[in-house]
C-alpha cells in the first residue's frame, strides 16, 4: 500500500447524527427539565435546547405547551397504580392506589401545581385511573352522586403529602424559640424518639383517618 494512501484519514460514513425526535423523548425531556428546575422553567424553547434542537423542529411534533404538559400527566400518570381496584375491598384498594399516587408525585413534586390543576381531557391514562377508582366505589355500593367529592378529597391529600415528603427534615424546628414552646416540643420529641420517618407516620396515619371516615360516610349515604 502507498504511503500516502496508508497516513491519509479515514472518511466517516454516512450522514452527521442528528436527534430523531418523537413523543416520548420530547415529554421526557420536559419532565426532566419540570423535575429538575420547576414548572416555571418550561418553555418550548428550553426543551428544544435541552435536545439540541431548535423550537421550530419542536413544533413539527407538539402544537403547544398545554399539549406538552398534557404528555408529561400521561408519562407521570402511567405509574400510578389503580390496578387494585378490581382486585381488592375499596378500603384496601385505596390504601394501595393513594401510595402509588403519593410515591409517583414525591418524585416529581414540582409538578404538582401543574396537574393538580391540570384538564384531564388529554390525559387517557388520567381519564383510565378514574374510571378505576370510580369502578371499585360503585361496586362497594356507593351512590353516584358521592363519589367524586370523595376522589378529589384524596387527591387533596395525597398531593399535600407528597409536598411534605420532600420537606427539609428540620422544618419543625423551632430556632430560637425553642424552650417556648412546651407543649409543641415536647410532642416533636416523642416523635422523634420514635425514630419513624414524620412524613410517612403523617400520610398513613392521615390516610387511615380519611378512608376510614369515608367508608363511614359511604355507609350512611
Amino acid at each position: 500500500m502507498p504511503e500516502e494512501a496508508a497516513q491519509s484519514p479515514r472518511r466517516r460514513a454516512g450522514r452527521p447524527r442528528s436527534v430523531v425526535l418523537d413523543r416520548e423523548l420530547i415529554a421526557r425531556a420536559a419532565l426532566k427539565l419540570v423535575s429538575t428546575h420547576g414548572y416555571s422553567t418550561l418553555t418550548m424553547s428550553a426543551v428544544a435546547k435541552s435536545l439540541g434542537v431548535s423550537p421550530s423542529a419542536l413544533y413539527n411534533h407538539v402544537d403547544s405547551k398545554q399539549e406538552l404538559m398534557q404528555w408529561i400527566q400521561e408519562i407521570v400518570m402511567d405509574g400510578v397504580d389503580s390496578s387494585v381496584f378490581a382486585t381488592h375491598a375499596l378500603d384496601e384498594a385505596l390504601f394501595r392506589w393513594a401510595q402509588s399516587y403519593r410515591d409517583v408525585f414525591a418524585e416529581h413534586s414540582p409538578l404538582i401545581p401543574m396537574i393538580a390543576v391540570l384538564p384531564v381531557s388529554g390525559s387517557p391514562r388520567t381519564l383510565e385511573m378514574y374510571e378505576a377508582v370510580a369502578g371499585g366505589f360503585v361496586r362497594a355500593g356507593w351512590k353516584p352522586e358521592s363519589i367524586v367529592p370523595a376522589i378529589v378529597a384524596l387527591e387533596s391529600f395525597i398531593f399535600g403529602s407528597a409536598l411534605d415528603a420532600t420537606a427539609p427534615l428540620d422544618i419543625f424546628n423551632p430556632g430560637q424559640y425553642a424552650g417556648k414552646l412546651p407543649q409543641f416540643e415536647g410532642a416533636l420529641d416523642a416523635q422523634r424518639a420514635t425514630g419513624k420517618n414524620n412524613s410517612e407516620t403523617a400520610f398513613l396515619t392521615g390516610l387511615a383517618a380519611i378512608i376510614g371516615g369515608l367508608l363511614v360516610a359511604g355507609t350512611n349515604n
